[in-house]
């Protein structure tokens, strides 16, 4: 797992809403955007995506606090990160067309860090986002992050960027956690975090959620197609804190990994997650699974990729016995593993 990681509002980072200022838009040069060939049109994007992007601003006992939000229905329902909201006494949402109103707590998942809140008083309706698909990215695609950066103020701040990678894992300073990630060079800075990463359609592919604090360019959000489930689950008051499964692995795409490491270990399986690292006295260790290892199957399901396999865990409880099958030094084998909890 990486380590140096930031959670923003941990400092992660968060954004606003309004008007957009020009000197709060950062355009890096584009050859074009990689879904259509044609130049990305940050302004038509902005259009469509600014409405429905929110700043959040919270009172607690440590003081104030500011995040980003993303509306997702006409009722003012709005996503978030669950750190973004942590131990608000109040909650305050920001609309980019002016309006302010008073938010209270829907529900909160803190080790997946998403939460709702649901602004309260609204006379008109609020413009939902268009939620796209994170499963449909594919590395080098244009990416577009907005939000109340650095607390600057009214104008909300956006950045462009490309996906550097999917399906990707980071440990954050408290020890927790967080899987599925985008990564992206799209500048994340504090109070972006709760906000949208949106791909070239101003689709909703991420919420933006963390930065190494010790790299340049690198932010990560949370990858929409993820986390669907779980916004229905708070939504509708179900328990989003029971215990999650886990294996106990850290992997990368095997598509991803460079040829001198696919060489070393003997790889190949042109899909599948590739074990980087496993965890002391996880269900992985005591399975026997080591680094270099390729998972390619999880009980009857075939890995592809590095989601896969969190995907393939998640659905299982803590306790639960899976049969694996991997790839090591070029031959197919079968382990059992005992899923441990988190």
């Amino acid at each position: 797992m990486a380590a140096g990681v930031t959670a923003a509002a941990m400092t992660i980072r968060d954004e606003p809403s309004a008007p957009l200022a020009a000197q709060n838009v950062v355009e890096a040069p584009r050859e074009s955007n990689t879904v259509t060939g044609e130049a990305l049109d940050i302004r038509a994007l902005l259009d469509k995506v600014q409405p429905s992007v929110v700043s959040i601003h919270t009172g607690t006992r440590d003081g104030d606090a500011a995040g980003s939000g993303i509306v997702l229905n006409e009722e003012g329902l709005v996503l978030t990160n669950a750190h973004v909201v942590e131990g608000a006494q109040r909650i305050e949402v920001d609309f980019a067309d002016g309006r302010t109103a008073e938010a209270r707590l829907i529900g909160s998942a803190p080790e997946s860090d998403v939460a709702l809140v649901k602004a309260e008083g609204l006379d008109d309706p609020t413009v939902p986002a268009e939620l796209g698909s994170s499963d449909a990215l594919l590395v080098g695609d244009d990416v577009v992050a907005i939000g109340n950066a650095l607390n600057l103020g009214a104008e909300p701040s956006v950045t462009t960027g490309i996906v550097s990678q999917t399906g990707r894992s980071i440990t954050a300073p408290d020890g927790s956690v967080l899987d599925e990630l985008i990564q992206t060079d799209a500048a994340i800075n504090p109070g972006n975090s709760g906000g949208p990463l949106v791909n070239a359609q101003g689709q909703v592919v991420g919420v933006n959620t963390a930065i190494l604090a010790d790299a340049q360019n690198i932010g990560f959000a949370l990858e929409i197609d993820s986390i669907k489930d779980l916004i229905a689950d708070l939504e509708a008051g179900r328990d989003a804190e029971k215990e999650r499964a886990v294996l106990g692995v850290a992997t990368l795409d095997v598509s991803r990994i460079d040829t001198d490491v696919a060489q070393r270990f003997g790889v190949t399986a042109t899909s599948g997650a590739f074990v980087q690292d496993v965890t002391d006295g996880s269900g992985a260790e005591v399975a026997g699974m080591l680094p270099g290892d390729v998972i390619i199957e999880v009980d009857g399901r075939t890995i592809r990729n590095s989601t896969d396999v969190g995907q393939a865990v998640r659905a299982k409880e803590p306790g639960e016995t899976v049969t694996i099958v991997i790839e090591r030094e070029g031959e197919a084998r079968s382990v059992s593993a005992t899923l441990g909890s988190s």
